[in-house]
């Protein structure tokens, strides 16, 4: 018997419910605004590491949602939660997870109104979101010409986990980056400000490579970036330090929760004057080409993988 992929049964049921365009949000039109829905599922066993607090796992699943509808320049309204959660779990766990989506509520401006609760033999948090925008980019919207940006720089998510699992060692500045990155992910809602330029984008989580292979193929376009461009700073060092595959950090390992996008060479002076205004870095990394749906570090051809559940 067949095994099935996330992505398997993703087409399977989007098939079976007509559903085109597969991307991270959905937008429904609401006037000349844009209703932006998103879901996310936290199991602790694939997505939450032995040193993650209570705290730090409720946050994080409401990161994930909060990163996508950035992504999109969607302003998060309100959220609701569901929780799985074994017959053991005690007093102390669960006011700690409350805590947790306290915080996220506060930090992230999104009112959290309600959930369901359940028995669980695991850890499950499913926190839904529903957002506002002017307009949703698509993934497929890259054209020739456009100029990839990011939110971000990546490898520290990959490093960090390394890390934590006891299969690397790093010290300094670069272990308390790369650990906090996993412990205490942040997304990139400052960098929603640039969403009304976006030709295309997508929220990074599933890794850079993955990513940009979604923008690729829903564009029917080649993606070209620079690979001294998008790694974060010391990963390099960290990979040769540790004898890990430098490319497997920054192109696929996930969980960066940094925005990708293109924007089309046009409106590139006036997203370098929103950026500055807003105090935020962007990354200019690479170019759209006509193509197939490939995507190209340097020269090298990338894999297109990045994590996947189930895989």
């Amino acid at each position: 018997m067949t095994r099935l992929s996330e992505k398997d049964i993703i087409g399977i049921f989007s098939s079976a419910l007509g559903i085109a365009d597969l991307d991270d949000v959905a937008e429904i039109p609401l006037g000349k605004k844009a209703l932006a829905f998103k879901c996310d599922m936290l199991v602790g066993m694939t997505d939450v590491p032995e040193q993650m607090s209570p705290r730090q796992a409720a946050r994080k699943s409401v990161v994930a949602c909060a990163s996508d509808l950035a992504a999109k320049g969607a302003k998060p309204l309100a959220a609701m939660v569901s929780l799985g959660l074994p017959r053991s779990i005690t007093r102390g766990y669960v006011e700690e997870l409350a805590r947790g989506f306290q915080i996220a509520s506060q930090e992230f401006g999104v009112k959290i109104v309600g959930g369901d609760t359940n028995e669980a033999s695991d850890l499950v948090i499913d926190c839904s979101m529903i957002g506002l925008a002017d307009r949703i980019p698509p993934r497929s919207g890259a054209g020739p010409g456009d100029i990839v940006v990011m939110s971000g720089l990546f490898g520290y998510p990959a490093s960090g986990l390394a890390i934590l699992m006891g299969s690397a060692r790093a010290t300094g500045q670069f272990r308390k980056q790369a650990v906090d990155s996993v412990l205490e992910p942040r997304p990139r809602q400052d960098f929603a400000v640039l969403a009304p330029l976006f030709s295309s984008s997508i929220d990074s989580s599933d890794g850079l490579a993955t990513s940009l292979y979604e923008i690729a193929a829903q564009s029917r376009v080649d993606i070209h970036v620079d690979y001294e461009k998008v790694k974060a700073a010391g990963v390099d060092e960290f990979a040769q330090a540790n004898g890990l595959d430098l490319q497997k950090l920054v192109f696929y390992g996930g969980e960066e929760y940094e925005i990708v996008a293109t924007i089309p060479k046009k409106s590139l002076p006036k997203a370098r004057a929103l950026a500055k205004k807003a105090g935020i870095v962007l990354h200019e990394v690479g170019a759209v080409k006509k193509g197939t749906g490939r995507v190209f570090a340097g020269k090298s051809l990338l894999e297109n993988r990045g994590y996947q559940h189930l895989a």
